[in-house]
Order: structure tokens, then C-alpha cells, then sequence
């Protein structure tokens, strides 16, 4: 396992690109790729749920906000590299396909084509669906101004 073709910093952010894909995006992506790596599940992927916490004003004292679901998964390719992948959701095939993917990552063989390949499409494919959120939230947004009277000054 040879991992000096990354650093921390990329992992998280294909990790992060990853957990915030679309699962029928990322299974095409799998299936256009052919990828079918020798793994075995050493946590299969279980759902179950995290506290979400949150503050006030972003500095106030923390409260629970609520609970969302999470799905988890660990595998190990047949070489020894482990995998992981945490999602909000439910959907468990699409967190072992992450995890397997990390795994695959953490690759020098594997890094570059699946960086173009998969992890590139999928951050622009996010970033779209950002953007075209933005420009629906900015559509209907709504600017207050307040006059000042000059007998109030």
C-alpha cells in the first residue's frame, strides 16, 4: 500500500465528494468504469442514527436540533487497503460502493483514472445542483432597507 501520492486534505475531499453524491450517479459512473474489485466487508453497511447539534446565532450554547440517519461501511480490498464511507441516508449499496472507492483511491495505480473518472464528474455534478440551488433561493429573495426620516436623526 503505497500512500504518498496523497495527502490528508484530498482524502477529504474525495471522501466528502463521495457522501454528498447522487447514488444512481455514482453507480453509473461504477458500471461505465467496469470496476470490479476483489473486497470483503469488514463492517457491512448498517444504518442507524447520529444527534445532530447545533448553536445559536453559531456561537451560543449548543442544543440538540434533532436526529438524522447515517449509513456506514469499512471493506478491505484484497491487498490489505481499507475503505470507509459515512452518508446520510439510508441507501447501503451506495456506502459500500464509497467505501470501496476510497479504498481504490488510496491506490497509485488506481488514484489518477479514478480522479478523472469518477470523483471529478461526480464534484461537478454536486456544484451544479449547488448552483442551481442558489439561483432558486436567490430568485424569490427578499432585500429590507430601512429609511431614516430626517426628523429622527
Amino acid at each position: 500500500m503505497d500512500a504518498t501520492h496523497f495527502n490528508t486534505a484530498q482524502r477529504q475531499q474525495w471522501m466528502a465528494v463521495l457522501a454528498h453524491s447522487q447514488p444512481d450517479e455514482l453507480a453509473a459512473l461504477w458500471a461505465e468504469q467496469k470496476l470490479n474489485p476483489d473486497y470483503q466487508a469488514i463492517r457491512a453497511p448498517e444504518t442507524g442514527l447520529v444527534q445532530i447539534q447545533a448553536r445559536m446565532g453559531a456561537t451560543g450554547q449548543r442544543f440538540f436540533a434533532g436526529d438524522a440517519t447515517l449509513t456506514r461501511a469499512v471493506v478491505q480490498l484484497a491487498n490489505g487497503t481499507y475503505g470507509y464511507s459515512y452518508l446520510s441516508g439510508r441507501d447501503k449499496a451506495h456506502a459500500e460502493r464509497c467505501a470501496v472507492i476510497d479504498a481504490l483511491m488510496q491506490e497509485s495505480l488506481q488514484f489518477q483514472t479514478l480522479q478523472e473518472t469518477i470523483i471529478a464528474p461526480l464534484a461537478a455534478n454536486r456544484e451544479q445542483r449547488l448552483a442551481a440551488r442558489r439561483t432558486q433561493i436567490n430568485s424569490s429573495r427578499v432585500d429590507f432597507f430601512t429609511l431614516v426620516r430626517g426628523d429622527n436623526a
